[in-house]
């Protein structure tokens, strides 16, 4: 995630340039979905929910660095209809809600990163289950769920400065032990402002906001080096099919593929302004990508 309204996301639009790299094919015009107008506000992650056959949309709703309880979760269906604008929202009486940003699930329950806690969610009613703080985090950003039920996420190491946002030094990727405490597997300010995390067979992938790099995680938080994409300030991250990686970046405004043993990222897809926590839809082959500023969700195919 993340860059103010104004500064930053002009900064991306400046920063973007055809690389010349080779560029993936682009999806059929009918085959894409466009949420616009319908109430979004800062839409930052997208997942997609499997039992319910529905995406979920995390809504900052003003400054994602901000405690000011009006962040909402929506639920839009693949058609892209808003079926619950505010299915969860941070303005209900007995819901604490601030800057909702990543989302994952586990069994009955919905994880969502906001701030410095992680609070919890009933997968299907949307009712509040709880909070774990997160102590001495700044900016809890993305938000995975790993094959045996590990979840982990990240902290960007970010607050507000006077022009957009300024380091904290907490740079983190943890995760949940099996009392529920938040345990660091990776904690220093090389990890280069960590934001999309992919948990998978293969382990955790990290994408960064800061400095552009791209990496895998081990248990024990050792670091391999992934092939770094043209562009920089990446925010989400997540594995098609076929094994291919895709990262958005603000800095390119593109959502690029690193094909499985590739050794370069290609463009999967250009022209998408501020890109934030991107999600995908297995059944039908669909990247989810919500578009920050602009306050929409784009939804295309991807194969």
């Amino acid at each position: 995630m993340a860059h103010s309204h104004t500064t930053l996301a002009a900064a991306a639009c400046l920063l973007a340039a055809c690389s010349g790299e080779q560029r993936a094919p682009q999806p059929p015009a009918e085959q894409a979905v466009t949420v616009r107008g319908a109430g979004l506000q800062t839409p930052e992650s997208v997942l997609y929910d499997p039992q319910a056959d529905v995406y979920l949309v995390s809504n900052i709703n003003g400054s994602p660095v901000e405690k000011d309880d009006n962040g909402f979760i929506s639920r839009v269906s693949p058609e892209g209809t808003v079926v619950a604008l505010k299915w969860i929202d941070g303005a209900a009486a007995g819901v604490t809600l601030h800057a909702p940003k990543g989302l994952g699930l586990r069994g009955d329950t919905l994880f969502v990163a906001d701030i410095d806690e992680v609070r919890l969610f009933h997968r299907a009613t949307g009712a509040p289950l709880g909070s774990r703080p997160v102590p001495g985090a700044t900016f809890l950003n993305d938000l995975a769920v790993g094959p045996d039920g590990t979840v982990y996420f990240t902290d960007s190491g970010l607050k507000a400065g006077p022009q957009g946002f300024a380091p904290t030094g907490t740079d983190a990727v943890y995760r949940f032990d099996a009392t529920g405490r938040p345990v660091a597997v990776a904690q220093d300010t090389s990890l280069g402002r960590p934001n999309g995390v992919l948990a998978d067979s293969a382990g955790l992938v990290v994408v960064t906001f800061g400095s552009g790099a791209v990496y895998r995680l081990d248990a024990a938080g050792k670091r391999t080096d992934l092939p770094k994409p043209p562009a920089g300030s990446l925010d989400g991250v997540v594995r098609l099919a076929d094994g291919s990686l895709l990262a958005s970046s603000w800095d390119g405004q593109a959502v690029y593929r690193l094909a499985s043993g590739a050794a370069a990222w290609t463009t999967a897809v250009d022209s998408v302004e501020s890109p934030a926590d991107i999600g995908y839809d297995p059944k039908r082959l669909r990247v989810l990508i919500p578009l920050f500023t602009p306050s929409e969700v784009r939804v295309l195919s991807v194969r």
